[in-house]
């Protein structure tokens, strides 16, 4: 009898398609939290005469059903695995900036504090420790009242935490979330985020002033309406030097869902249609006019680019700089 003898090439087959019945097809290695000593919170670059930090608050996360909700659940969850996201959990990074240009220190939005949840409101920390002098912020924007872009406006005083800023806000989103008796207007769900809303735009010592899209904050820096996410949410335009940079807010929350899905929206998103809109509208100006953005929940420190892919874009994220 004759002994089947595989060839080299037999054997090279073999060996490569090993793996794949190996490892199961949708595991992916889980990584874990910091240990140790690890880098601070901040994120420091210049975008001409503009020098930047970005400041973390911390992370959270959502349920992944909070994503791609007027899509098919089945193709959110396989983009989900192609992309190595959790299929259980949507991650979020909180990316505040600091923009110093000119005479001014501007802020863009304050975080959650302490009454949002306990992974997030490192932010007053992280500017610490970035060497940011807690008195020399001039001026706060503030992209819109969910909790954790403005929740940690007071301290425990129930005072403003920069009482000597000047606070800005979109006309539209301080109307609609001041409007009388708005609590009872909304789903028992969402009541708590507005008597949030609610206690934090009227904090004790704050300089609150509703604008307009347009409005400029400071030299090279100015608010633009971006509605969807809330009715009357507002992002940044830097400018200098002929750079360009758009702070998005939560224009765009996800780095891959929001790129690649754009017509995809979340269930925080307050007017589906316009936040496509919106999103593609900006998405198309970054990409033509090669802007750089920022992206609040996009993973630390969220500077990046938007690139064209057909009828959908790419993110891609800045490399980080030792040296000027």
């Amino acid at each position: 009898m004759s002994l089947l003898k595989p060839s080299r090439r037999d054997i090279l087959k073999m060996t490569a398609a090993a793996p794949a019945f190996a490892l199961p097809a949708t595991k992916v290695a889980a990584l874990g939290g910091p240990s140790g000593d690890q880098a601070p919170g901040y994120f420091k670059f210049t975008l001409g005469e503009a020098k930047l930090t970005v400041v973390s608050d911390g992370e959270f996360s959502l349920p992944a059903s909070t994503a791609g909700v007027n899509a098919d659940p089945a193709d959110v969850q396989a983009f989900m695995i192609r992309h190595f996201m959790s299929t259980e959990r949507m991650e979020a990074h909180a990316n505040h900036v600091v923009i110093e240009l000119g005479d001014a220190v501007v802020l863009v939005d304050v975080g959650s504090g302490n009454r949002y949840l306990e992974s997030v409101g490192r932010m007053i920390e992280n500017l610490e420790t970035a060497g940011i002098d807690y008195d020399s912020i001039t001026h706060v924007v503030l992209t819109h009242a969910h909790p954790d872009h403005i929740w940690g406006i007071r301290d425990d005083f129930d005072e403003a935490v920069f009482p000597d800023a000047q606070y800005y806000i979109g006309e539209t989103e301080h109307s609609w979330w001041l409007t009388p008796d708005r609590v009872n207007m909304v789903d028992e769900g969402l009541q708590q985020l507005v008597a949030g809303a609610v206690n934090s735009l009227n904090a004790d010592l704050l300089q609150l002033t509703p604008v307009q899209d347009g409005f400029e904050v400071a030299p090279g820096i100015t608010m633009i309406d971006t509605p969807g996410h809330t009715l009357g949410h507002m992002s940044v335009r830097i400018e200098s030097n002929g750079e360009q940079l758009l702070v998005l807010g939560d224009a765009a929350r996800n780095a891959y869902i929001d790129f690649e899905r754009p017509e995809w929206v979340g269930s925080p998103d307050m007017d589906a249609e316009q936040t496509v809109a919106t999103r593609k509208q900006l998405f198309d100006m970054a990409s033509a006019d090669r802007i750089a953005v920022l992206g609040y929940h996009f993973p630390f420190p969220g500077v990046g680019y938007v690139m064209r892919e057909g009828e959908a874009y790419r993110y891609m994220p800045s490399l980080w700089h030792w040296t000027e």
